[in-house]
């Protein structure tokens, strides 16, 4: 059995420490093998040896779902589509998509940590948005380590009262 955990929506290993899905790969039955099966769980790996010496890898437990797919101005967006726009930038080291109500309407907006406190341009970022969405969304930019380790890729936190 092979446990991985890995970015939502890029499929890419997280660091120690940080939230990502759970993978599985399991080749226990020679009739239906699962390699990489994404659980659309939520984990951590833990650091440190076992209270009981065991010193092989461990994970925190349950900690959320991963699919975090939403509906923006009646179009779907995807966790896959924020990685999309964060490649297309090198100087974006994470992005955090989150969706609001405001003014009459939907707004996104994506916070973006950079890389070593690199300055990116947020009109480029913005026209990827657009190219990658087909929406309109603002940017705002933080400072390294500022967006919360959660693995949420994208935040709806919209209220439907």
């Amino acid at each position: 059995m092979l446990v991985e955990l890995v970015r939502p929506g890029t499929g890419d290993p997280v660091a120690p420490g940080e939230v990502g899905e759970v993978v599985v790969t399991s080749l226990f039955n020679a009739h239906y093998p699962l390699i990489r099966f994404g659980t659309g769980d939520l984990s951590a790996y833990l650091t440190g040896t076992s209270p009981c010496g065991r010193t092989n890898v461990r994970i925190k437990g349950w900690m959320g779902r991963a699919d975090q797919t939403t509906k923006v101005k009646g179009m779907f967006v995807h966790p896959g589509q924020v990685a999309a726009v964060a490649k297309r930038h090198p100087e974006i080291a994470r992005a955090r998509l989150v969706v609001d109500y405001a003014d009459g309407g939907d707004r996104m907006t994506l916070h973006v940590e950079t890389v070593g406190g690199a300055a990116p341009n947020a009109d480029a970022i913005r026209a990827s948005i657009r190219d990658v969405t087909k929406l309109r969304g603002e940017v705002v930019l933080r400072a390294p380590g500022e967006l919360p380790n959660d693995g949420k890729v994208i935040d709806d936190i919209r209220k439907y009262d």
